[in-house]
């Protein structure tokens, strides 16, 4: 199984612009490594019927973040 996660926080509070746009800070998209024209999978979470946070994977990484997700959820069952 791959690593878990080491730690999360608060990485920067960004404004939806008038076109419904956001601009993720640049050492955030290094850090990331988000380049220009990748695809970007966004989750979004549900709490009370309206959506509280928001995911983004990279495309290219979803299908072992569902892999390692539900690997986590069969090993809770048991």
């Amino acid at each position: 199984m791959k690593d878990s996660v080491s730690s999360f926080g608060v990485e920067a509070i960004v404004t939806v612009d008038s076109k419904g746009q956001i601009v993720l800070p640049k050492g955030l998209r290094e850090r990331a490594g988000f380049k220009p024209n990748e695809k970007i999978c966004l989750i979004s979470l549900e709490k009370e019927g309206r959506v509280c946070c928001i995911i983004m994977i990279k495309a290219e990484s979803l299908g072992d973040a569902i892999t390692e997700t539900l690997t986590q959820l069969a090993q809770g069952l048991h």
